[in-house]
């Protein structure tokens, strides 16, 4: 006999010390990886912080001390480097709702459409999703050159031949054309937040309605919707809240250089806060003399931008804790 035989099967303990000393090891690696992983996203947040810290500090500063009343009541004058914003900001007001008007509607019955009509499995519905994922990453300024290109010169210059005889009214960039371009541009926004609050109604409240004999339509607009409005609400005020800070679109399809007079009409030009900061920081004659005014516009559109994000926020958790309560 030899002596590994001799000596006998080797005690169950050792296998478990071994086991408990790889476990160990085990853990000290996840905990490492855990730590390196939580330090890395926080220096992450940290870099992004601060760079936007920077950036919020250098426009109060160099804002707020030409912020006023009058700069928010005035129109441009002497070549935009004195008065105020005021043009502007109700151009960028009547594009809002406009594109309102004409893109959140369709949004949302568009999202209805494919989450509680549609057949998942449907060509047509698999060809509206793709051409919604495809919307969402096209540029703005091709919307701009689509604008162009198709509410200008095509739909615009058929309404001057038909209703004006070729004098040029619609055939032009118009407050009409950049809202137009516009809700085209914050469509894939509208839908995808749409689809998300519907997924997010319980299947039991369609069962239940359904069961009680009501129909589909019925069943989708008085208890599936109301469900989901507050975040269809929440999507609606984030399109209205990137169209208004939007440039490219509007360079092409409606916005003037300088025009210190409100829109009369659908076919006039109008001025944007967005591109009135583009033309004061490329286009300016004097940069020095302009650069006040740029500062204090730059605060007042990012005003009106957080503005709207934090209403959107403050909406949807009032919605919910009404539904919740009323439930």
């Amino acid at each position: 006999m030899t002596a590994a035989s001799e000596a006998g099967p080797v005690p169950p303990t050792t296998d478990r010390t071994a086991l408990a000393l790889r476990d160990a090891r085990r853990t000290r690696r996840n905990l490492f990886a855990d730590g390196a992983l939580a330090a890395a996203s926080g220096a992450a947040l940290l870099i992004v912080l601060t760079v936007l810290a920077l950036i919020l500090l250098d426009i109060l500063r160099h804002g707020t001390p030409h912020l006023s009343w009058a700069f928010l009541t005035q129109a441009p004058r002497e070549g935009m480097t004195a008065g105020g914003i005021f043009p502007a900001i109700v151009g960028m007001v009547e594009m809002v709702v406009l594109m309102t008007i004409a893109g959140v509607p369709i949004g949302v019955a568009t999202a209805i459409y494919l989450h509680e009509y549609a057949s998942p499995v449907s060509p047509l519905t698999r060809a509206i999703r793709i051409a919604v994922a495809n919307l969402a990453g096209v540029p703005s300024i091709v919307f701009g050159l689509f604008g162009l290109g198709f509410f200008v010169q095509f739909i615009g210059a058929g309404i001057d031949k038909a209703f004006f005889h070729g004098e040029k009214v619609y055939g032009q960039p118009a407050l009409i054309w950049a809202a137009l371009t516009m809700a085209v541009l914050t469509l894939p926004v509208v839908i995808v937040a749409t689809e998300e609050a519907l997924r997010a109604v319980p299947r039991e409240l369609r069962e239940a309605s359904l069961a009680l004999g009501a129909t589909k339509f019925q069943t989708v607009f008085a208890v599936v919707v109301p469900q989901a409005g507050p975040g269809i609400l929440t999507g609606t005020i984030l399109a209205i809240s990137r169209g208004a800070g939007e440039v490219a679109p509007v360079l092409f399809t409606g916005a003037a250089y300088f025009l210190p007079l409100l829109p009369k009409s659908l076919s006039s030009q109008f001025m944007s806060p967005s591109y009135h900061v583009y033309v004061l920081s490329t286009q300016s004659p004097d940069v020095d003399a302009t650069k006040p005014i740029l500062y204090a516009t730059v605060l007042v559109l990012l005003a009106l931008t957080f503005t709207l994000n934090i209403a959107a926020v403050v909406v949807r958790a009032r919605m919910r804790r009404r539904a919740g309560a009323a439930t």
